[in-house]
């Protein structure tokens, strides 16, 4: 060290600065360590506190910083600043897997998380999606279940393909996405290599008060590069970190991944031309219905300096909307609502979103209250306000000009049965058809190697949706199960 560099005091969290942090405080060298050691004490006590609760579903993930270029021009759909032509806002993307604890290997076959956070004038913007533009339910009641069938058997603490396998073919909802899981996009070489989708329909407000649907498309510079089985396991056997290794490297080096980002829009009075349900996680909107529309250009280009402080902290949800854009009748979204900024109050605290990652660059205000690890002064915009409403000279109002125009939307409350008169095989149909013949080749090795050791009559079951998607498809996966066409069919009818 250069006699010239400042020196830098190690303290206390308190400041008091400390001489020794190589010893412990003994009462000789062969006495007991002291309870006076206050700095000995303070060491572990954070050390055993440097851990918070993981994710329920996405633990396991990579993230960094971008911008988003607006090239396009969506004036005549949205009024959001950060969507207007030439606009460049900074944003945090996350990227994930969606079964993975914290420990697992970036390289096993799962659905992706594309997490992103736009920091906007307006406040934080999030679009909380995968890299696959469905999900295998379409009724937010079903997705703690769902989950459960990810997770660890109660007693033998191991994944369970039976749990996966008796879900999937008892949900005939999921088999757009299990198509699309199994296939050879199942297993993307790094985030890098991976499309993006927001894969609900969310909607934009223009500044005339019109409403149209949108959904969001984050289509890859880089190309689509996947792993065949094999291959990954040979890159786990060597390290389970690939993924981070990858995107941190490709970052630092200057090669920043980038994506080009598409819209398709609805016309609000759209809704109930087509046989799809427009805000049904478990379907796409025909491109031939509604094309692409340019957006932009995100880029990565800068890591994070600390991935505890800004990616293990980054908080997403899809409640965090901007002027111009806003929700929509999705069942799925609307759940998403509550539980993503719920979850984050419980992993991070009651105001997470003041943790610096999480800030909005923009003027905050807001009543919110007290409660733990409250690190900010008040919001209010006067600190004799801490009520609304109130008559405080300064302090923070509503404001009429934001609110949104209705949802042109009704109908009687009660449980309607999601998949009455709903064809849950035409489009995992379609997708098989779109295959090249090896494509169908691996996706079908992929769900014979995946239905290993799933009881005959789990696998029958599900072979008859496959079976109902597309006859070779059925016919190919019942050849690999050693189950019969004839069985097969039976099922299916």
């Amino acid at each position: 060290m250069s006699d010239k560099t400042p020196k830098v005091t190690l303290t206390t969290t308190a400041g008091a600065p400390i001489a020794d942090n190589q010893n412990s405080l003994t009462a000789g060298p062969l006495g007991p360590v002291l309870m006076q050691d206050y700095q000995l004490i303070e060491k572990l006590a954070h050390q055993n506190r440097e851990r918070i609760p993981e994710r329920t579903v996405h633990a396991k993930g990579w993230g960094a910083f971008g911008t988003l270029t607006v090239t396009g021009d969506l004036t005549k759909y949205t009024k959001a600043k950060a969507l207007q032509p030439g606009a460049r806002t900074e944003m945090l993307a996350r990227f994930s897997t969606v079964a993975g604890e914290m420990g697992a290997a970036d390289h096993e076959r799962d659905v992706r998380g594309f997490a992103l956070k736009f920091y906007t004038e307006e406040g934080n913007w999030d679009l909380v999606g995968n890299n696959t533009p469905v999900f295998f339910i379409r009724d937010p009641y079903k997705f703690p279940d769902f989950i459960h069938t990810q997770k660890r058997h109660p007693k033998t603490n191991m994944r369970s393909p039976t749990a996966m396998w008796d879900f999937w073919s008892l949900s005939p909802e999921s088999l757009h996405q299990v198509t699309i899981l199994m296939s050879d996009r199942g297993i993307p070489q790094s985030p890098r290599f991976m499309h993006g989708f927001g894969s609900h329909t969310y909607s934009f407000i223009n500044d005339k008060d019109e409403r149209f649907w949108v959904k969001f498309h984050f289509k890859s510079q880089q190309g689509i590069k996947n792993h065949t089985n094999r291959e990954s396991e040979g890159i786990i056997g060597k390290n389970r970190e690939s993924y981070q290794a990858d995107l941190f490297g490709a970052i630092e080096d200057g090669d920043f991944p980038r994506w080009n980002v598409f819209v398709q829009v609805m016309p609000e009075a759209d809704v109930g031309k087509h046989w799809y349900n427009p805000f049904d996680l478990t379907k796409v909107w025909p491109h031939a219905d509604y094309p692409l529309i340019e957006l932009g250009v995100m880029e990565l280009n800068r890591n994070p300096e600390n991935y505890f402080n800004e990616i293990e902290q980054a908080a997403f949800s899809p409640s965090n909307v901007v002027p111009g854009i806003s929700f929509s009748p999705d069942k799925m979204l609307q759940a998403r609502i509550f539980s993503y900024a719920d979850a984050h109050r419980y992993r991070l605290g009651t105001h997470y979103e003041h943790l610096p990652v999480n800030t909005a660059k923009c003027p905050v205000h807001h009543y919110h209250k007290d409660g733990p690890m409250r690190f900010f002064p008040p919001v209010t915009g006067n600190v004799d306000a801490y009520y609304e409403p109130n008559s405080v000279a300064g302090s923070a109002k509503q404001d009429e000009r934001f609110a949104e125009p209705p949802l042109k939307i009704s109908g009687d409350a009660t449980r309607y049965n999601h998949r009455d008169d709903n064809d849950d095989y035409k489009q995992p149909g379609d997708l098989f058809r779109l295959m090249s013949p090896d494509q169908q080749a691996q996706l079908m090795n992929n769900i014979a190697e995946a239905m290993q050791g799933v009881p005959e009559e789990i696998v029958k079951r599900q072979v008859a949706h496959f079976f109902k998607a597309d006859p070779a498809y059925g016919r190919g996966v019942a050849e690999r199960m050693g189950v019969t066409v004839t069985e097969v069919a039976e099922a299916a009818e």
